[in-house]
């Protein structure tokens, strides 16, 4: 009697046609639901400020050191601060008191993920409020590298 043989599992190349279609697939899912980044550069964000009327041209520099302080222009920067809360996009907005995670709400009735697209007319908006109600003192990157410092030089990009 000899030894009985013992076919290769045909199910072998199946599973991996399997494997490699439910890759793919997660691939292209991930890729269709993340956030489109887009980082400013100094003049296009003085430019999408005045357009979108955040404030008097000459307060503009204190904007656009406002951004680079406190998000670098990425407009997907997520910080989680010790309170638990989080702040989102260009602006960091925070989660505890201007939008609400997942929904609408806080003082901006924002979704707070609305913050994190390239799409920056509803962060101005929201950015305002804040400002009318604080000044630029509500945030920390302002007062710590804008406040009584040089900012930054705007006079080339209104050409």
């Amino acid at each position: 009697m000899g030894v009985p043989h013992v076919r290769p599992s045909s199910r072998r190349p199946c599973f991996e046609k399997v494997s490699i279609l439910a890759f793919v697939s997660l691939m292209l899912l991930a890729q269709s639901s993340t956030v489109r980044a887009k980082v400013f550069e100094k003049c296009p964000l003085a430019r999408t400020f005045d357009r979108e009327q955040i404030s008097s041209r000459s307060l503009i520099s204190n904007w656009v050191c406002l951004i680079m302080a406190e998000s670098g222009a990425d407009t997907t920067k997520l910080t989680t601060l010790p309170n638990e809360s989080k702040s989102y996009g260009i602006f960091q907005i925070n989660s505890k008191t201007w939008c609400r995670e997942g929904r609408k709400g806080g003082t901006c009735n924002k979704a707070c993920e609305d913050f994190l697209t390239d799409d920056v007319s509803d962060d101005i908006e929201c950015a305002k409020k804040i400002y009318q109600e604080s000044g630029f003192g509500a945030w920390k990157g302002w007062v710590n590298k804008c406040k009584q410092k040089p900012l930054p030089d705007l006079s080339g990009c209104w050409n």
